[in-house]
């Protein structure tokens, strides 16, 4: 970088500054700035610098190289759309050339925005090579994103991602095919997975809808954690129901996530309204947990992967057997097993023996005695003790000498 030009920079940001706040690092500041940096880099594995592109030196902690240390640094220039393109290059190429990386973008335009994570990679290249070789890469949630046409699918998943990744459009059908999209944030790693929206058989004319309907379908199979988008303004409708069975069927844990809350108008008892409503139409699937979010506004968006993590945990839930009878004791002596004519059901033990979702498999004298209504019974004694909230369970019964029930 040519020094006549450091200077001419240096001399820029004076001008600058004299007709804007200043930035002052003053010691109270800079001392709480140092001890809570320090405090934090044991838990980061890159420092992410950001710095005003017009005056990229006045805009720096004077001390962030001796805070830092060793720990990987990406500095950003941000507002690079209103700084000079030029004198910006060149103080990339100052910094390149003593061995720091740098990105210029503008964070209000989103312009270079989608460098951000190449560029926080390329720099973690050697770390992220070294936890791939010691087999420290775990794999992502897989999370599927179902609905009706034009619920908001799209725009739920561009403002997870931050970027417009799936065509939003009133137009409904607009998003014709499944879509992957991987994303990381302090929650963990996640696959997004959006598909097509699901319509009414007599809307399902040609050949390319037919197809999105498939892929839709198939991208259920392959997820872990299903997000069951009911649109706030319309309530559950038909589509809703045959959206979420598939889900259900498949043994698949859900969120059921109702957007456009923004757009309701609500008193103190809407959101219990709107939820009673739920649970009475979408009535086998009372164990999922229900969210109202604003994909527009960002509402509740967030609290998402928390509950994503939380049902997928739930899902892949193991308990021992002996924990199990203890349940199923305590269980019978409650409420005894039914009989038909003079025949008592036996329940003789319980095991466990899947995950995603949870299969238990229970052992008796006869699975004819066996009612439905004593299974559910024993299902939300399960359930009671060890939550398993947001993800079906499967019990099969069975009996010596016959296969499952």
């Amino acid at each position: 970088m040519r020094m006549e030009n450091i200077n001419e920079q240096e001399q820029l940001e004076q001008e600058y500054l004299t007709q804007t706040p200043n930035i002052q690092w003053f010691p109270g500041h800079m001392a709480k700035t140092r001890r809570v940096m320090k405090e934090s880099l044991k838990l980061v594995d890159i420092v992410v610098e950001l710095r005003d592109a017009r005056i990229p030196k006045s805009s720096r902690n004077p001390e962030i190289e001796k805070i830092v240390g060793d720990k990987p640094r990406l500095v950003v220039f941000n507002k690079a759309d209103i700084a000079d393109p030029a004198v910006t290059k060149e103080w990339q190429e100052y910094y390149k050339s003593h061995g720091v990386r740098t990105l210029a973008l503008d964070c209000r335009s989103g312009k270079g925005l989608k460098e951000l994570v190449p560029a926080v990679r390329q720099e973690l290249h050697d770390l992220l090579e070294k936890r791939k070789a010691r087999g420290m890469e775990s794999r992502p949630i897989r999370m599927m994103i179902v609905g009706v046409p034009n619920v908001g699918k799209s725009s739920l998943t561009n403002r997870i991602l931050g970027e417009q990744r799936v065509i939003v459009s009133n137009v409904a059908g607009t998003t014709r095919d499944a879509i992957d999209s991987y994303f990381e944030n302090e929650t963990g790693k996640f696959n997004f997975i959006d598909t097509a929206g699901m319509r009414k058989k007599s809307k399902v004319d040609d050949s390319i809808e037919k197809y999105s309907v498939l892929r839709a379908t198939m991208a259920i199979e392959r997820s872990d954690v299903c997000l069951i988008l009911i649109d706030a303004t319309e309530g559950v409708t038909e589509q809703d129901t045959k959206v979420a069975g598939l889900a259900h069927e498949a043994g698949k844990a859900c969120i059921i996530v109702v957007n456009k809350w923004d757009l309701v108008e609500k008193d103190g008892k809407t959101m219990d309204r709107m939820r009673e409503d739920i649970r009475r139409d979408l009535s086998y699937m009372t164990y999922a947990p229900i969210l109202f979010i604003s994909a527009l506004t960002g509402q509740r968006v967030t609290r998402l992967f928390e509950l994503i993590q939380y049902v997928n945990n739930q899902a892949t839930t193991r308990i021992t057997t002996g924990m199990l009878n203890s349940v199923l004791a305590d269980a019978q002596t409650r409420v005894q097993p039914p009989t038909d004519k003079g025949r008592r059901l036996k329940i003789y033990y319980m095991t466990q023996v899947g995950i995603k979702p949870p299969h238990f498999v229970v052992f008796c004298n006869d699975k004819k005695l066996f009612h439905f209504s004593y299974r559910r019974y024993l299902e939300n004694q399960i359930r009671s003790v060890f939550g398993l909230e947001g993800t079906p369970i499967i019990m099969s019964i069975r009996q010596k000498g016959e296969e499952d029930a």
